[in-house]
């Protein structure tokens, strides 16, 4: 679930950005390769897969509504993405008055397809700990630690997006991973 994979940006994607500007069809290739990462970050923020389709589907239509405002030099594209993902997301849960961010509902019903049954169990009892400690965290942790490790992000991209400090964000997830892990070590005891 929590993952460090390092971001790679899509290859040519300037160019792709550049032509989705005039062409609205080259956006295809931005949307295959970030669909997945907006996904996982729009699922982390709310209840339910059906909202989360939803909430992917309408970040995406922003993105191609406002394509023709990003512009490179003022930042990475994934940061410019993110941003609008997060404010979708955010006035959606304004909208909603809802201020949860797992089910843990959903996880116990988000079957895992792997073979072996001892395994399976094992790992599902992991997320619901993971899932669990996370939940107990302050919203601005659960946003940071949903940005880094479910979408993959930087810490400066991080940073741009939140306005905080590269420095003030690694602090931020740091201190967040320490508190999960306590908090699992602490119901393993």
């Amino acid at each position: 679930m929590m993952t460090n994979e390092a971001f790679i940006p899509l290859a040519n994607e300037h160019v792709l950005v550049a032509q989705a500007k005039t062409d609205p069809a080259a956006l295809a290739a931005i949307y295959d390769f970030y669909f997945a990462r907006v996904y996982n970050y729009a699922r982390y923020r709310v209840l339910d897969r059906v909202a989360a389709d939803d909430l992917t589907s309408e970040i995406f239509e922003h993105v191609l509504a406002k394509l023709h405002t990003y512009h490179p030099e003022r930042g990475p594209f994934s940061a410019w993405l993110f941003t609008i993902a997060r404010n979708t997301v955010n006035y959606n849960l304004r909208k909603q008055k809802i201020r949860q961010w797992f089910s843990l509902e959903h996880v116990r019903n988000h079957a895992n397809r792997e073979p072996d049954p001892d395994e399976t169990v094992i790992q599902n009892e992991t997320r619901r700990e993971v899932l669990n400690a996370v939940s107990q965290l302050g919203e601005r942790e659960r946003e940071l630690i949903a940005l880094k490790f479910t979408s993959g992000l930087t810490n400066r991209t991080i940073s741009a997006m939140t306005g905080l400090k590269e420095s003030h964000v690694a602090v931020i997830l740091h201190r967040a991973v320490q508190r999960i892990r306590a908090q699992m070590g602490s119901v393993q005891k």
